[in-house]
């Protein structure tokens, strides 16, 4: 079930139950409505935040820039229909806290108008440094789940000097089939993009790797691929969590990312096969990311399948798009059901991040009793990090946080693999997420006590150079003082010797 392979390219990790083939074999819907409301946040990518450019009141076309991206590592957000800008206010995030983060509504006129699109003549005659410009001001991100600016990976190609490209296509998480879709669908298309991403970080070759439960997509691929012997296609278990980067890097090239490393180190950049896709659609039809494919599934669903969806619909008109029965959810989870998060609410909108929609019932979620532990050393045996789960959370059940970071904490992937072979149904991810979350807690606070006393510092300088700048400034004074008073004792001496010369 579980286990270190005969591969020794492939650590950990678990079967978990597929619950794909409700969504595997049906086509990307097409025929989503253009919602009346979108609500697009400014962050929906690593680093800062983007800055708005528009003012409510003004018509909008689809495709237009709504904010720019503030540095480096930032990605701007574009309009995902034409209409008119209602407002940019705090709007409830898609995050397990639902706390709110700035964003543009934009309502909808329901004409879907275009702004004008600058379409290169041949997009793979373009030169690298011009293909990171256009792909970066599209405000492609990853969007395997990472939404890293892929601007920036793309140009750290050229300058670490990749020697490989890997295209992830795993889509380990259950019930997701959205990657799965696109490939079978768009292989021609991703394949276009790959072709472009090499180009723009200069590497001479690319491998995608595809788990072997998804036949028809590695077939599509395959196909797709056959004049470019430079892209090579290849099969990976189908174990959960290949989609890891690092995982799916060990199996493919038998290499190992340093443990405070990345991938560029050893000459390989990552990306998403969906994120290939939306280069191509930036390079050769000059459109912006405003829309992806989201997997919409879960028992209360009545009509799973894969959906475009323009980026800033609520989730909720996604899930009645796909019949959602609200009664018989238990709960609803945005991404996949091991790593996507529970959302407290449905009214959140879709963001580059989102590739799953999930409406759970209560019998998908049903947890069974907590039991002590047998000490079977499953959960070691599934890690795919190779960590010892049971003593971490040991550690930090009695509060000793730093003793569970000297057993690698702060590598825990947070997969629940774990978790999931556990026959005891310790939840021992919750524990890492907890500690993670103290952590953090711990760093805000060292922070702020380090900047508390640095102003501390600063103030008691500022107040030594006014007191020195005020004794100079008191003695300069007294200098004057004196000196004026030398100067009329002078000139009084002068005068009285000039009188008493009159005199005599």
């Amino acid at each position: 079930m579980f286990g270190w392979f005969e591969n020794p390219r492939l650590r950990g990790g678990v079967h978990a139950e597929e619950h794909k083939s409700e969504t595997a074999e049906l086509s990307i819907a097409s025929g989503f409505p253009i919602p009346k409301k979108l609500y697009i946040p400014v962050q929906q990518h690593v680093g800062k935040p983007a800055e708005p450019v528009v003012k409510v009141g003004e018509r909008i076309l689809k495709g237009q820039l709504l904010a720019y991206s503030q540095g480096t590592i930032s990605a701007p957000v574009h309009a995902p229909t034409s209409g008119v800008v209602a407002d940019v206010k705090d709007f409830p995030a898609p995050h397990p806290s639902a706390l709110p983060i700035r964003t543009v509504v934009i309502e909808s006129d329901g004409q879907d108008e275009w702004a004008p699109l600058e379409v290169p003549d041949d997009p793979f005659e373009l030169d690298a440094e011009t293909i990171c410009a256009m792909v970066g001001s599209a405000g492609v991100v990853g969007l395997g789940g990472a939404v890293f600016p892929s601007a920036v990976k793309l140009s750290l190609g050229r300058k670490s000097k990749i020697h490989t490209l890997l295209i992830n296509a795993g889509e380990c998480e259950p019930y997701l089939t959205c990657d799965d879709r696109l490939m079978q669908e768009k292989a021609d298309e991703i394949v276009a993009g790959i072709r472009l991403m090499l180009r723009g970080m200069g590497a001479p070759k690319a491998m995608v790797g595809i788990e072997d439960n998804k036949p028809a997509a590695y077939q599509a691929m395959r196909d797709a691929c056959r004049d470019y012997p430079n892209i090579v296609v290849s099969q990976v278990p189908t174990r959960y969590p290949m989609g890891w980067d690092r995982q799916m890097l060990r199996y493919l090239t038998g290499q190992e990312i340093p443990a405070d490393g990345r991938a560029a180190d050893i000459g390989v950049v990552v990306h998403n096969v969906a994120t290939a896709h939306a280069v191509y659609k930036a390079i050769c039809l000059g459109q912006p990311l405003i829309s992806r494919v989201v997997t919409v599934s879960g028992a209360a669903v009545a009509q799973p399948r894969n959906v475009e969806v323009p980026i800033g619909t609520l989730m909720s008109e996604v899930l009645a798009f796909c019949d959602w029965d609200k009664t018989k959810m238990a709960r609803l989870v945005m991404g996949g059901p091991m790593m996507g998060d529970a959302l407290p609410i449905a009214d959140v909108p879709v963001v580059k991040a989102c590739n799953g929609i999930l409406a759970l019932t209560a019998a998908e979620i049903e947890e069974p009793e907590v039991q002590p532990c047998i000490r079977c050393s499953s959960c070691v045996t599934a890690c795919p990090v190779g960590l010892l789960p049971l003593e971490m959370a040991s550690r930090i059940k009695v509060n000793q946080l730093d003793a569970a970071v000297d057993l690698g904490l702060k590598d825990c992937i947070s997969c629940g693999s774990c978790s999931y072979v556990c026959p005891s149904n310790i939840p021992l991810v919750h524990y890492f997420k907890f500690a993670s979350g103290e952590l953090v807690k711990r760093q805000q606070a060292d922070h702020k006590s380090e900047q508390t006393k640095r102003l501390i510092d600063e103030r008691n300088q500022r107040m030594e150079r006014i007191r020195l700048e005020a004794e100079a400034e008191a003695q300069r004074a007294q200098e004057a003082r004196a000196a004026r008073l030398a100067a009329q004792q002078a000139q009084q001496a002068q005068q009285a010797q000039a009188k008493a010369e009159e005199t005599v």
